[in-house]
């Protein structure tokens, strides 16, 4: 398999820069995130982690442009995002599915939004239902679905409005451990088709070190990025492998070392 990493390097897809964000709470102000510096190529896959409460989602909604940096930059190309956009598309872990339409009608929402043809939105939902494995569910209302399948729409409905960058909040954090484990190995399938780049909250190391290209560990709040780590995995990986478990325990380490100042402080 070609090495996601070796695309175009000129200029980073995205540009995070000495960016903060301070929260108000009854008057009093807290630090969400501080001094955060992160370039990331286009096709990567990063992964964020850290403890609960570090910022991995401010910065992803930062990014998404739901929430806006109190200082500093993100940069999308080089043009500061400043609002969401359809080049990125969000997965959040509560799926957000429109429960009055169809599998088929959700998937086709953005582009119908556009204006596109009836024929270019059934051509566009077939080939989204095939690429998430859901044809036969075309029909079927939100509520007939699993948890798994609700996660596969929601992601079929973001790669529909061809976006560039897949920001993705613990979106199978809510899942069983089976249908999590498909879901990872069918995400990666779709990032190697599609050429995203993909940028992934979750709390779990193994699931990191599956799926990422680059780790970045955020620092127990308020959140910085205290490490960016280079998975040195070739894929596909194994997770009973020595050499995933060297990698996962280094991470888990860290994280570990993370909480334990931050309960001393």
């Amino acid at each position: 398999m070609s090495d996601p990493i070796s695309k175009n390097r000129s200029v980073p897809i995205l540009s995070i820069q000495d960016l903060d964000k301070i929260f108000h709470l009854n008057g009093n102000p807290i630090h969400a995130l501080k001094n955060v510096n992160l370039q990331i190529q286009k096709g990567e896959f990063i992964c964020l982690i850290g403890a609960s409460g570090c910022g991995k989602s401010t910065l992803l909604r930062i990014i998404g442009g739901f929430e806006q940096a109190t200082s500093g930059v993100a940069r999308l190309y080089h043009a500061p995002i400043q609002e969401p956009g359809s080049e990125r598309g969000m997965v959040f872990q509560d799926y957000g599915l429109f429960p009055w339409l169809t599998v088929r009608q959700n998937i086709a929402f953005g582009p119908k939004q556009r204006g596109l043809p009836a024929a270019r939105l059934r051509e566009i939902s077939d080939h989204y239902l095939d690429m998430v494995g859901l044809t036969r569910f075309a029909d079927h209302f939100p509520s007939q679905l699993s948890g798994g399948m609700k996660q596969r729409v929601s992601i079929a409905r973001v790669l529909a409005n061809d976006c560039d960058v897949l920001l993705m909040d613990e979106p199978f954090g809510a899942l069983d451990a089976l249908t999590r484990e498909v879901l990872q190995q069918e995400l990666l399938n779709i990032w190697e088709k599609t050429k995203l780049t993909v940028i992934f909250v979750t709390h779990a190391v193994e699931e990191a070190v599956l799926l990422a290209d680059r780790v970045v560990v955020m620092t127990a709040g308020p959140g910085r990025v205290e490490r960016d780590y280079t998975i040195p995995l070739e894929r596909p990986r194994r997770i009973t492998a020595p050499e995933f478990n060297a990698v996962r325990q280094e991470l888990t380490d860290m994280l570990s070392s993370h909480v334990s100042h931050a309960k001393a402080a």
